[in-house]
């Protein structure tokens, strides 16, 4: 019998081989891409901070976070996710490995001719294993494991997306109550401007058109007001949204907005792509592809696979599993696609068009991480220069603003003078708060597009 077979075995042992040198297809240039040394806008190479979070000296923002990882909505449904593909894993591995059933059944026949009954009792253990000789279930288990992975790291890139969003948007809640304070501070000095003019106008020294002109604006500034007021409580709904909670639009948040003055470390771009979580999913995901590649060639190979089973058969149910009557199989089958009309070729090349593709949405995925942190560079060098050209022409707005009202009573000047120097004063006022919320928005923003995690690196992940 052996002398039957041996003319296959060099058939069998070239489309072993072959099967085996099946290595990766992704495309070595993405494993050395040519990345600049720095940063274009930053000479520094100290490795980044992490756990920036507890730069923010404040227990509330401290406590949001907390709640925020306890009960945001959306982080579990992706805890839930990474499960989901940790089970799908299991169930991948469970592949290579012999599958056991027992099987049992029982019934009584009638015999028609005969007029007899017959009782019939079986019980089978059967057993069955595919030999992973090519290693198409390897691959199938690489698809699973490089999935998990890639969900893994997901679920770490949205919850410092999630913290994130909680800091950016308590900031966002303190920066609409200090433009809210301006703008009731605007009311009130417009309301004190109104009952000047209209005493001025009660005494023949005004004319009617600028009590008009300042009932307008004082209408102008209560609807600026009101709005405001609108904005603020939006925003705290949305804080609350983020921790889990309704959203009362109750959550009281009394805060300062800090000056961010000093810089951080940005480190070197190279070290970018095994920091940052959404890069590494990328870089998971196309190796899952290169897999679903393997596996979808190795799909054309023939399939072996070994049954065995033990069993008992009887019409008395006491007698099964006496020993007398036990009976045993063991065979092997071998499948091989002969004719499929291209289906199992035409699968290999979409797994490597969807692979090409993979390549170029890593590499989409790249850049698009190195242009963020460019552009936040950038931004901020920009807004910290923007920050103290406009601290000063709030100085000068404010005095000129003092000046033109003091002219106005002397007669110097009209009182549209008088509004637009206001206006110009309350505007640097507007625009240096706005400026500094953007220079902590873009900063948190920075340790996020840098891949710096809120909270101290762990081991494992300096490991990594």
């Amino acid at each position: 019998m052996t002398s039957r077979f041996r003319p296959l075995l060099p058939l069998l042992a070239s489309l072993f081989l072959f099967s085996c040198s099946n290595t990766s297809q992704v495309d070595e240039k993405l494993k050395n891409l040519a990345l600049p040394d720095n940063w274009q806008q930053s000479t520094q190479t100290l490795n980044i901070e992490h756990n920036w979070l507890s730069q923010l000296d404040n227990p509330q923002v401290q406590q949001l976070v907390t709640k925020a990882l306890a009960a945001n909505h959306q982080l579990a449904m992706q805890a839930y996710a990474l499960e989901i593909a940790e089970q799908q894993l299991i169930v991948s591995g469970s592949q290579l490995w012999p599958e056991l059933d027992l099987a049992f059944s029982s019934g009584r026949y009638k015999d028609n001719q005969s007029a007899s009954y017959t009782n019939s009792n079986s019980v089978n253990l059967n057993l069955t294993y595919e030999l992973d000789i090519w290693g198409k279930l390897s691959a199938a288990e690489q698809v699973s494991n490089y999935n998990y992975l890639a969900q893994k790291a997901t679920f770490e890139q949205y919850k410092q997306q999630l913290v994130v969003n909680v800091v950016t948007t308590w900031f966002q809640v303190i920066e609409a109550d200090k433009l809210l304070t301006l703008y009731r501070r605007r009311v009130a000095n417009s309301q004190q401007n109104l009952a000047i003019i209209e005493a001025g106008y009660n005494s023949g020294l005004t004319a009617a058109l600028d009590v008009y002109l300042t009932r307008n604006d004082l209408n102008n500034e209560l609807t600026r007001v009101s709005e405001q007021a609108t904005t603020k409580t939006k925003l705290i709904r949305q804080l609350e949204r983020l921790i889990g909670e309704y959203p009362k639009g109750e959550l009281i948040v009394n805060a300062n907005l800090p000056l961010l003055t000093n810089d951080i470390p940005v480190g070197l771009p190279s070290a970018l792509i095994s920091r940052k979580p959404a890069l590494k999913a990328s870089w998971y995901q196309l190796l899952s592809q290169d897999a679903s590649l393997a596996y979808a060639h190795k799909q054309r190979f023939p399939s072996i696979v070994l049954s065995g089973s033990v069993g008992d058969a009887t019409t008395d149910i006491g007698d099964l599993l006496s020993g007398s009557s036990l009976a045993w199989s063991l065979l092997g089958s071998v499948t091989a696609p002969i004719f499929n009309a291209g289906r199992l070729q035409a699968k290999e090349e979409q797994a490597r068009i969807e692979l090409r593709q993979g390549e170029q949405l890593y590499l989409d995925t790249l850049y698009d991480a190195f242009s963020e942190v460019e552009n936040a560079i950038t931004t901020e060098k920009s807004l910290k220069l923007s920050y103290y050209t406009m601290l000063a022409a709030q100085e000068n707005a404010k005095i000129a603003a003092t000046l033109s009202f003091e002219q106005y009573q002397s007669g110097l000047v009209s009182y549209t003078t008088v509004l637009d120097a206001q206006k110009r004063s309350f505007e640097a006022q507007t625009t240096l708060i706005k400026i500094k919320y953007r220079l902590i928005a873009n900063r948190i923003n920075l340790h996020l597009s840098l891949g710096g995690d809120f909270t101290t690196q762990s081991l494992e992940n300096k490991a990594e």
